[in-house]
């Protein structure tokens, strides 16, 4: 039961006087159980004004750890266990320490504190395993969970439908099914939670068609299995599919969808680009709220019009919030620095500054909307007022956003001298940018180097020896070219195809480059051939520059090469899926595309004349942001 703060007050002070530790342990226990920091911190100062903690044999350490940790102070909790002796260190002690890192988002730091607990000799309980599981779910750290799994079975600790479960979302949420499935196997029992642990692994690993048996076999759904159930149809494109499975919930025993669940159809939303399903849950909120909207559902909103093309509904939604967190500035302010719009972006923070309190996150959206918006000046000043003014360590998507703005605007020595001046060794992210902004500017002798740095980093990556080939193909160095090409095709590694995805009738198409697997691709190459035709008599001239293929010269003579190059860019993945729309949709509609790469040079100079041709406007959402094509021109001004 919970102690009100002014009960717990008036026993302090009657207290004060009694030095036996049992009433201060009391206390202190009171003050865990309702998480009273105020009260737990005024009984710490009696403890130490009275010398009880002075006593060799106390427990009152013990006490004090247990507090703020029940009340997330991580580092008043770490300070006390180090002041417990050795010798009084119990496992609940560990324990204790071990969830409060793991509830306060530092998975790091429990694993640390698990390590020194077997060096110690400490023998482990069922509890502290359950949080060793769900510290390596967040971390991904397989072999370690496997151990503390392996450690539970030896030493014959009570494996608990709860601990199981445990285990196998930590197998889960590392990739590793079988041993997932294997735990789940040699279940006797299994509940709801199990089912759908095992649900939302398969869902992620093994596809839809293993997910949806799943979910036909369990025996007993709730709202979050439905709910995953749910996500997996949006993420992979069966809006129809989720809208169904959203009305059996609807009229089950479930009268009313939670905001859990509400956020979680959002999320997928976003992920998906699906406005449908997005657009529904609105008017489900209005419909049963009105406009009291729940703040974490309010803050979904905002993200999911953001991210599937619709800002300006998006900013609708946050203006008419009653109450906005960092969390709902944070969407607001990174939904428009996708969108291209920086000088909205810095226009609107004053505004957060006088509401909420920023973070690293907001440092991000805002250094990132300078550099998509070429703000120079303005993205440097934010960057350089980061610790002096707001109190903010710069981290490595910091820098990573001030070399993008650097290397954008052409300005790549101060780039380089930024990213050898790190205090914080540079990530892929922050050299990858670099070298995005070398071949944007033609630094062929930069891009060599800063290639074999991320080669030590992340050798499998395609798009490195891509972004380079196509740097030395730019300068007419076709022989290193191929054999960068070469070395990925002895390692077997695949440059990630292209996949363009476009809403159509509560329906995803998803298309690749020369897609020819749609059940109308006949009518998609014919309005191809006459969309073509009308740019070129528009002025196009296809930009095949970097078009590369892996055949020599000796095969082809250079007509049928430049033929080839062009016919390939004329079925880029955006393309197609541009002209199934122009065949699906009526006259003047609105195409939305998402796409998983960065739209390329010639895409891009193709698609705005598209937009003019044939009066649509036409909204892409590459891997880093949004384009607006409209009546000739981009909404990035072609800069991106």
């Amino acid at each position: 039961m919970r102690w009100p703060a002014d009960r717990l007050c008036t026993s302090l002070s009657h207290h004060y006087h009694y030095h036996y530790h049992y009433q201060y342990r009391s206390l202190l226990r009171a003050c865990a159980r309702g998480a009273f920091l105020e009260e737990g911190q005024k009984l710490h100062a009696a403890v130490l004004k009275n010398g009880v903690a002075d006593t060799p044999d106390s427990f009152i350490h013990n006490a004090l750890l247990h507090m703020y940790a029940a009340c997330g102070c991580t580092s008043s909790a770490g300070r006390l266990f180090d002041q417990i002796p050795c010798t009084h260190r119990d496992t609940v002690d560990w324990t204790t320490l071990m969830r409060c890192y793991g509830r306060q988002g530092l998975p790091r730091h429990a694993l640390f504190v698990f390590r020194a607990m077997r060096v110690e000799g400490v023998r482990p309980d069922e509890v502290t395993l359950l949080c060793l599981f769900n510290a390596c779910s967040r971390l991904g750290e397989v072999v370690v969970g496997a151990q503390g799994h392996l450690c539970m079975i030896k030493t014959g600790l009570p494996f608990s439908v709860t601990a199981r479960n445990a285990a196998m979302d930590m197998y889960v949420k590392c990739g590793l099914m079988c041993d997932a499935r294997r735990v789940f196997e040699e279940m006797s029992e299994r509940t709801v939670v199990s089912w759908t642990v095992i649900l939302s692994g398969a869902l992620k690993w093994e596809g839809l068609e293993n997910g949806i048996r799943i979910f036909d076999e369990m025996p007993e759904r709730n709202e979050v299995a439905c709910t995953v159930m749910i996500a997996g149809y949006l993420e992979r494109g069966f809006p129809k599919e989720a809208s169904v499975l959203i009305g059996t919930m609807l009229s089950s025993s479930c009268s009313m969808l939670n905001h859990v669940t509400l956020c979680s159809i959002l999320s997928a939303c976003s992920l998906s680009g699906d406005l449908t399903v997005g657009g529904w849950v609105h008017a489900y909120v209005m419909k049963t709220v009105g406009n009291d909207l729940h703040l974490m559902v309010g803050t979904g909103l905002v993200d999911m019009y953001a991210k599937c093309g619709r800002i300006n509904t998006a900013s609708q939604v946050f203006e008419r919030m009653a109450y906005r967190n960092v969390v709902t500035w944070n969407a607001m302010l990174s939904g428009l620095a996708m969108h291209g719009r920086g000088k909205d972006v810095l226009s609107l923070f004053p505004r957060m500054v006088s509401e909420a309190q920023p973070d690293d996150i907001t440092f991000v959206s805002i250094l990132s909307a300078c550099s998509h918006s070429g703000l120079l000046d303005q993205g440097f000043r934010y960057f350089r007022d980061l610790g002096p003014v707001y109190g903010i360590e710069p981290k490595v998507e910091h820098y990573a956003c001030i070399v993008d703005l650097f290397g954008r605007a052409g300005r790549l020595e101060d780039a380089l001298a930024l990213v050898r001046e790190m205090p914080i060794p540079p990530n892929e992210v922050v050299l990858g940018s670099l070298l995005a902004s070398c071949s944007l500017h033609g630094k062929l002798q930069l891009g060599e180097h800063l290639l074999q740095e991320l080669i030590q980093i992340d050798p499998c990556n395609a798009d490195y020896h891509v972004l380079l080939s196509n740097m030395y193909t730019l300068a007419g160095r076709r022989d290193n070219a191929d054999f960068l090409r070469q070395v990925l095709k002895k390692r077997g590694i695949r440059k990630v195809p292209g996949i363009s995805s476009i809403h159509v009738n509560a329906q995803v198409h998803q298309f690749t480059s020369g897609d020819k697997s749609h059940p109308r691709t006949q009518e998609i190459y014919s309005m191809l051939d006459v969309m073509i035709q009308r740019l070129r008599l528009a002025g196009y001239v296809p930009n095949t520059a970097s078009q590369t293929f892996s055949v020599s010269d000796s095969q082809i003579n250079d007509a049928d090469e430049q033929e080839e190059k062009e016919q390939a860019l004329f079925s880029h993945s955006e393309k197609l899926a541009i002209s199934f729309g122009l065949i699906s949709t009526k006259p003047g509609m609105t195409l939305h595309i998402f796409k998983n790469l960065r739209i390329c040079q010639d895409c891009h100079a193709s698609i705005k004349l598209i937009s003019s041709i044939y009066n649509r406007e036409i909204i892409i959402r590459d891997r880093f942001r949004f384009h607006s094509f409209k009546q000739g021109s981009c909404s990035c001004s072609d800069y991106w």
